[in-house]
């Protein structure tokens, strides 16, 4: 009967040898995987960090980043100028840059802005229920309905083009985005039994949000804001390009690229690839540090659910 049992396990493809060897390769994968996405952070980080201390030391140790020579108009790529020159005869290195460092303060500041509404919004509306959860969710989408870049320009007509305006057209038109995550999480959060237990002994609920809500959803809110970083690079160089960003004078990489469109047609490439370069270099770095620890989030995240 012993051997009739074995017989037919075996007939059914019931083999010991294949599970282990698929456990193995399970695990094989696993821990490629894992390597792989160390070798993407690593990458990454190294780029974005070697980026943005050019960025500060280059401009900052640079004699006269600015200075305009019109007998050096749209050089070429060389020893003396890396980069080329622009058609204003500025080296387009030190000014790339620069333009890099103003772009990423301009990214981060209103990526700022974006988180603290976004996280605001969010947590007051899970953590409120009924009708102004409701309520806040409309204006959710109703922001979100709108295209960014044109709610942008009309944020920045408002404001006549400076940086305050560049800043509040990133930041007010991106928090939406923000708001619905975080409030997806508080939404999970409350059911909890630490909340449930904290509630049950008379806890308020700005108590509760202020002291088990907030402090829970920070990791969360902080990955949005990373995710958040390459569109409002992208952002700026957009409004900046089409001349309705930050003032003329300020480099930006938007206002290099602007600049460097009349080159272009002349023959002088090299004033907006080498721009455009760094930035898409850092938006892919930022991507892949998001990336990178979204994957890691989203298993984590799975496992508290299931507590």
């Amino acid at each position: 009967m012993v051997e009739l049992d074995s017989h037919d396990a075996t007939a059914r493809g019931h083999r010991p040898w294949r599970s282990a060897a698929r456990v193995r390769a399970g695990t094989a994968r696993g821990t490629g995987g894992a390597a792989r996405a160390r070798l993407r952070l690593g990458a990454a980080v190294s780029v974005l960090v070697l980026l943005a201390l050019a960025a500060l030391l280059v401009p900052a140790l640079s004699s006269a980043p600015g200075t305009v020579d019109y007998q050096a108009v749209r050089l070429p790529p060389g020893p003396g100028h890396p980069f080329g020159t622009d058609t204003s005869g500025r080296d387009l290195f030190v000014r790339s840059l620069a333009g890099l460092r103003v772009s990423l303060l301009v990214a981060v500041v209103s990526t700022v802005v974006s988180t603290v509404l976004g996280t605001a919004v969010g947590a007051v509306s899970g953590s409120l229920g009924g009708w102004a959860d409701r309520l806040l969710m409309r204006v959710v989408d109703a922001v979100n309905a709108v295209p960014h870049l044109l709610l942008g320009i009309v944020i920045v007509a408002l404001y006549q083009g400076t940086v305050l305006a560049v800043v509040l057209s990133i930041g007010l038109t991106h928090w939406a985005t923000v708001a619905r995550v975080v409030r997806s999480e508080v939404l999970g959060l409350r059911n909890r039994p630490y909340v449930d237990a904290a509630v049950s002994s008379g806890a308020g609920r700005w108590w509760v949000l202020r002291k088990h809500l907030l402090p829970a959803i920070v990791p969360q809110a902080a990955l949005s804001a990373v995710l958040l970083v390459p569109h409002a690079v992208f952002h700026e160089t957009a409004l900046s390009f089409l001349g309705l960003g930050l003032p003329p004078h300020l480099a930006s990489i938007g206002n290099i690229l602007s600049d460097g469109r009349e080159g272009v047609l002349l023959g002088a490439w090299w004033i907006v690839a080498f721009p455009a370069a760094l930035l898409v270099a850092t938006t892919l770095s930022v991507s892949g540090i998001a990336a990178v620890w979204r994957d890691r989030a989203v298993p984590t995240r799975r496992s508290e659910l299931a507590l």
